[in-house]
């Protein structure tokens, strides 16, 4: 088995203005990030939940420096990757939304499915073949260890499209909201005929956040630990001669 945790960036610079922020844009993590990302850390270090072999971040500042903060609790250092970035926004990177708009207009994902956000940009379907071939070629790579990726908010949505096997040419008409410093877990395995089985086993944990902000900080070491796994017993399938 092969456990992926994926962590979403702390708030950023351009979740409150209106940048679009590829590498250019990415001005970063805002006070309140820093401090949610603080928070994840704290927890990780005093819960030790996560023990974790590789701590993998995309290159992009916000969720680099989400990992920088966390990294001291997972003993790792922090490995950069290309592919575990949000959408690509080719020559919009660094624009505000108006000036997204007048120069390039808005693209809508559904009714033209292959137009980018912006020239050089990526539209949706090539965005989710990277993210699920990226975090397949990331379970390859870690069989049989335990990886932290912090990424982004589309990333984590792409993971839930492709594993769970949804259309993927069009974005789905129904929504998630991934969280800042949320962590979604995977679980990759081989079944008995060797096919990859992806299993979510949590999505949107984020926990920690109710300490930033406020003076009394959650007390991790009184936090019992995890219950034993108990997985749910499939329904048994009815004989097709019934």
């Amino acid at each position: 088995m092969t456990e992926l945790y994926l962590i979403r960036h702390g708030e950023a610079v351009a979740n409150v203005n209106p940048i679009v922020a590829g590498m250019k844009g990415d001005a970063g993590l805002t006070p309140l990030g820093i401090a949610q990302a603080e928070a994840l850390r704290d927890r990780l270090a005093a819960t030790g939940e996560i023990q974790a072999d590789v701590l993998i971040a995309s290159t992009l500042p916000r969720a680099r420096q989400t990992a920088e903060i966390i990294a001291p609790a997972l003993g790792l250092p922090v490995l950069l990757d290309d592919d575990v970035q949000e959408m690509r926004v080719g020559e919009a990177d660094g624009l505000t939304v108006g000036e997204l708009k007048a120069r390039f207009g808005l693209p809508d994902f559904r009714a033209e499915p292959f137009r980018p956000l912006a020239p050089g940009g990526e539209y949706w379907g090539q965005f989710v073949l990277r993210v699920a071939s990226t975090l397949d070629r990331i379970a390859r790579e870690h069989e049989d260890e335990t990886v932290v990726i912090v990424c982004h908010g589309g990333v984590i949505d792409a993971s839930l499209v492709a594993f769970f096997g949804l259309p993927t040419l069009i974005p789905p008409y129904a929504r998630v909201d991934t969280h800042n410093t949320s962590i979604t877990h995977w679980r990759c395995q081989h079944d008995e005929d060797g096919e990859v089985i992806w299993t979510l086993l949590g999505y949107n944990d984020d926990i920690h956040l109710r300490s930033v902000g406020h003076n009394e900080h959650v007390s991790w070491g009184a936090v019992p630990p995890a219950e034993e796994e108990h997985p749910a017993v499939p329904l048994p399938i009815e004989d097709e001669e019934e």
